[in-house]
């Protein structure tokens, strides 16, 4: 039974390992794409903790006797194609940043529901080693998705709901008095 739990729980540590590594790949080009300073902050925040939350799965890993692997986390995999395809059809923006807000928190949200089970199933084993390393990047993770909550609330949903109001309003416009073809208004041809 001890040997089940440790490869289930080392299943899990790869799988994180995994999801973190794809993750760290697609921020950067979310950082790219954005265009609010306060977004590009938090995506290269979430870097450099993304970096140190690989380093605590190596530790966790190997504190039971495991390796990250090949193992690929197909849920992330899903997750950050989802986010990237709607990147692609989007220019820079209020709206491509509220989409990458989006994007970020389903990954947190992934990333939570996670580091919660992995930190549970430590406990239940005893690795109070790895459920420590386990609940660090929990709360880490839990801070990213209210900092993200956060600035979309205070800055960037406000942003695209004015650019979506702007483009709304020009749309509604009325057509120029001096366009006569458009108001109908333009000289008859006399009666025959």
């Amino acid at each position: 039974m001890a040997d089940d739990l440790t490869k289930m729980m080392t299943e899990q540590l790869r799988d994180a390992y995994s999801a973190e590594k794809q993750a760290l790949r697609a921020m950067p080009k979310m950082m790219k794409k954005a265009s609010a300073q306060a977004l590009k902050d938090a995506i290269q925040k979430h870097i450099d903790q993304t970096e140190g939350q690989i380093e605590r799965l190596d530790r966790a890993l190997e504190a039971v006797g495991g390796k990250p692997g090949r193992k690929v986390c197909e849920g992330m995999r899903g997750i950050i194609e989802e986010g990237q395809s709607e990147l692609e059809d989007h220019d820079k923006g209020p709206m491509l940043d509220a989409l990458i807000v989006a994007g970020m928190q389903r990954v947190e949200h992934y990333e939570i529901a996670a580091y919660g089970t992995m930190a549970a199933l430590a406990k239940a084993c005893g690795e109070q080693e790895v459920a420590r390393l386990m609940i660090e990047t929990l709360n880490e993770e839990k801070q990213t998705d209210q900092l993200l909550t956060d600035l979309a609330e205070r800055e960037i949903n406000p942003a695209m709901v004015q650019e979506l109001r702007g483009e709304a309003e020009q749309e509604e416009a009325p057509k120029p008095a001096n366009d006569r073809r458009a108001t109908g208004t333009g000289r008859r041809r006399p009666a025959a």
